[in-house]
């Protein structure tokens, strides 16, 4: 029996995220899924596989666990990921026929070479598909599918009510905000859109920020001409923060660290188009992707490490430090993270982040601005880094509320609920309908 495409690439986006360091994001904007040959129906239910796989998977290897006669541990790599995608189809998507989840999986263990276990997942599939649910744990993080460690960091630095909502709103698909390019009237660029079936609503923080509310973006003809970006609320929030920071410095040169995929780069070469605008970023084919997304006559980008920037030092009046992190603040849109992730990833990235920090800061002029942001919810990454840089001297700090109030993009009543303390908080399914992000405002003495 053949291997509908849907499942077939489900299958091998999820197998290369379980034994490469690939991460589905990449993936599934890639050119297999994209293909314009693979029908809007199959590319929709690869795309719910792959991320209801990664979203549920604990509560899905403890399904299999309790059917199978077999050890988790001793399942091959291909046959778990084929068992999670029947079971997930199992349990989640009940439009799905059962007996199209048990073939179809058992199908995709044939189709990996791996036929001496398809009794075998055909016997586990089959149970689950006739028996109720395997009796659960009752702690939040088994309810909600997340590593017990990171809900115990989130309680302790959110509280409970807080971590819970974090956690729930992980698990639901995540909503895709728009940025309209400079120069394009954002009425016109929406009529366009919905000419093509996409139907947008504005964002609740922002405006000119827009949600989509249905519709296939990718295939429109506004977002093939580049009138549009696909950029998170949240990620357009820092951008704008960097810009209203910079704006009354009438900034001559302008530096991001770490700048791709490119989204809060263009905020900040089209607000200042006199500016100069460096756009550096370490991996070459990342640096070459950001060249013919962000073109601009006034933005250079280069390949080079943040951590040691070939620069001279303190020539630039803003500094974007948008640093490469654990993503905990993304988890709705990359839930293999918190599979990935450990405590002592957390260390390492705190100690790079340090060095990045240091050295974007030299880069800045006395009286400059580093920006600094993360999209995650660990201390570790955020106020720590900043606490030991304002530590070494040579900066103060600016309270992100005062720069929050200049943004004439920001609805001024949501302030109060995306700072704490001198920074920008924004934390998921509590403070905003977006990623979390953090982000600090240092001037430079």
């Amino acid at each position: 029996m053949p291997v509908s495409p849907a499942r077939r690439i489900a299958f091998d986006i999820l197998l290369r995220v379980e034994e490469r360091e690939a991460y589905s994001s990449e993936l599934l904007a890639g050119p297999r899924i994209n293909d314009p040959a693979l029908s809007h129906e199959d590319r929709a239910l690869a795309y719910e596989i792959v991320m209801g796989v990664l979203r549920w998977r604990s509560l899905l290897d403890h399904e299999i666990a309790h059917f199978s006669f077999t050890p988790m541990q001793k399942l091959d790599a291909e046959v778990l990921t084929a068992l999670r995608i029947g079971v997930y189809q199992l349990r989640y998507l009940t439009r799905i026929p059962k007996h199209a989840a048990v073939t179809e999986s058992v199908e995709l263990v044939k189709c990996a070479k791996k036929s001496s276990a398809a009794g075998l997942a055909n016997a586990v599939l089959r149970k689950v598909s006739s028996a109720k649910a395997a009796p659960a744990t009752h702690s939040l993080a088994a309810q909600y599918a997340h590593p017990e460690w990171i809900l115990t960091r989130w309680r302790e630095r959110f509280g409970d009510t807080a971590a819970a909502a974090i956690c729930q709103w992980d698990q639901q698909p995540p909503p895709t905000h728009i940025r309209i390019a400079a120069g394009h009237a954002p009425h016109c660029v929406l009529r366009e859109l919905a000419a093509d079936a996409v139907h947008c609503q504005p964002a609740e923080l922002l405006r000119n920020c827009w949600r989509v509310t249905e519709g296939a973006l990718i295939g429109s003809t506004a977002f093939r001409q580049r009138k549009v970006v696909i950029q998170d609320q949240g990620s357009q929030l820092v951008g704008w923060l960097a810009a209203a920071a910079a704006r009354v410095l009438a900034p001559r040169r302008i530096l991001d660290c770490c700048a791709a995929p490119g989204g809060k780069t263009m905020q900040l070469a089209e607000t200042f188009l006199d500016a100069h605008t460096v756009a550096a970023e370490l991996h070459p084919r990342r640096a070459s992707m950001l060249r013919r997304l962000c073109s601009h006559p006034q933005l250079q980008v280069i390949a080079a490490d943040a951590g040691a920037l070939p620069f001279y030092p303190g020539t630039f009046d803003l500094v974007l430090a948008d640093v490469p992190c654990s993503g905990t603040g993304t988890l709705a849109r990359n839930p293999e993270i918190k599979w990935k992730l450990t405590a002592a990833d957390i260390t390492d990235l705190a100690a790079r982040q340090q060095k990045i920090a240091r050295g974007a800061l030299a880069q800045v002029r006395p009286g400059g601005v580093l920006v600094y942001s993360t999209c995650s919810l660990e201390r570790d990454e955020d106020e720590h880094i900043i606490e030991t840089v304002l530590s070494n001297g040579g900066a103060t700090i600016i309270p992100a509320a005062e720069v929050l109030a200049l943004i004439p993009e920001l609805d001024r009543d949501r302030i109060a609920d995306i700072i704490s303390g001198n920074f920008l908080r924004l934390v998921p399914g509590k403070s905003a309908h977006c990623d979390g992000f953090f982000a600090a405002i240092l001037r430079k003495h």
